[in-house]
């Protein structure tokens, strides 16, 4: 048996012995685990990720390598990631390079060869617990304190968004969208255009005034990383968008729609992560299966005090999984309409959102 090169040392002082297959930085972050059967590479490209340790449960990661066209951002901002089985020889005609090089060229520690199953029974059990991915021989007093002198990161969205508007056109469109950028996916705005939409992509920090310029015909605020709480400005900005505009929040926007009408947020233990969450919507009954990343969720009691209705729950937990104002043309979902790859039960989100548009000429 060939010995061990790294470890991962939770911050109660527990150590996961593996080998290391990327970048040699040692680093801190949350750990939190995903359970999707594939989309590694989006996983890793997730804005929403940032900074966060992903243990994949799945036993085999790599095996189908990386693809140019499949990133959902240009430069992947999670902290690392842990799996049991890394694949370094891909069989697959479209793959350009491996995961542990595209790791190691964004400077991303990774492991393999730990016990996935019991990091993944702790985490379930855990909340927001940190880890460090650091050398074998590194004492795990010495690591346990690195741990503690790193502070938790805030308004990660202020990293991860654009810094500067863009666009992304298609062929005979019909609306003109404008799109915060929280640390969006690129699926999202794929969705659009073949929704028939312009898509203008604005940075978080956007005011309400500078997206009216755009004269949108609706604005999307997208999925991101860490706590809503975290990012007031975009808050403020739907609360003075409300009634003027149709809107569409995901993810991260779903949490700030809610806070914004007034609603509380809380974090959930575990987090929601995986390709595979069965979800129902209120209206039809029909239970949709669902992609998700999130470590908090709407407090369903917290609705009532608002002009919001709950249109889809959690059969796992029931926590709130979508919210809709129809007086001022809002929805929004705690899922990922727009996954890629995953379940495309939920899609036809973006034709509720074009449908609350009203006809226009272009």
């Amino acid at each position: 048996m060939k010995p061990y090169t790294k470890k991962l040392v939770l911050e109660d002082g527990r150590e996961f012995p593996g080998y290391g297959f990327a970048s040699g930085k040692e680093k801190v972050g949350e750990l939190v685990f995903n359970t999707s059967m594939v989309g590694y590479q989006e996983i890793l490209s997730d804005p929403s990720y940032a900074d966060q340790i992903i243990v994949m449960t799945y036993p085999l990661i790599g095996n189908y390598g990386i693809t140019d066209e499949d990133y959902e951002t240009k430069f992947p901002s999670i902290g690392g990631m842990i799996v049991k089985e890394n694949n370094n020889s891909p069989s697959n005609f479209r793959y350009t390079k491996t995961l542990a090089e595209v790791l190691d060229e964004n400077d991303i520690p990774a492991i393999s060869g730990l016990d996935t199953r019991m990091l993944t029974r702790i985490l379930r059990d855990a909340q927001g617990i940190r880890a460090i991915i650091t050398d074998i021989d590194t004492p795990v007093e010495e690591a346990v304190a690195k741990i503690e002198a790193v502070p938790r990161p805030k308004n990660l969205v202020s990293r991860v968004s654009c810094k500067k508007r863009w666009f992304a056109r298609t062929a005979n469109y019909k609306y003109d969208i404008v799109a915060i950028d929280c640390g969006m996916k690129y699926n999202m705005v794929r969705s659009l255009n073949n929704h028939g939409c312009n898509v203008t992509v604005v940075p978080w920090n956007t005011t309400a005034e500078q997206i009216m310029a755009f004269k949108p015909d609706g604005v999307l605020i997208s999925n991101g990383p860490g706590s809503p709480e975290d990012v007031p400005e975009v808050m403020q900005t739907i609360r003075e968008l409300r009634g003027k505009v149709p809107m569409f929040g995901i993810c991260l926007g779903h949490q700030l729609i809610a806070l914004a009408y007034g609603a509380e947020i809380g974090q959930i233990n575990p987090g929601h992560r995986g390709g595979n969450h069965p979800v129902k919507e209120l209206q039809t009954g029909q239970v949709l299966i669902t992609a998700q990343n999130h470590g908090y969720a709407v407090k369903k009691e917290s609705v009532d005090a608002t002009p919001l209705e709950i249109t889809h729950v959690n059969l796992l937990d029931g926590s709130v999984e979508g919210l809709q104002c129809l007086e001022d043309k809002v929805i929004s979902v705690q899922f990922h309409p727009e996954s890629a790859p995953g379940p495309q039960d939920t899609i036809y989100l973006f034709d509720k959102f074009i449908k609350m548009i009203p006809p226009v000429q272009k």
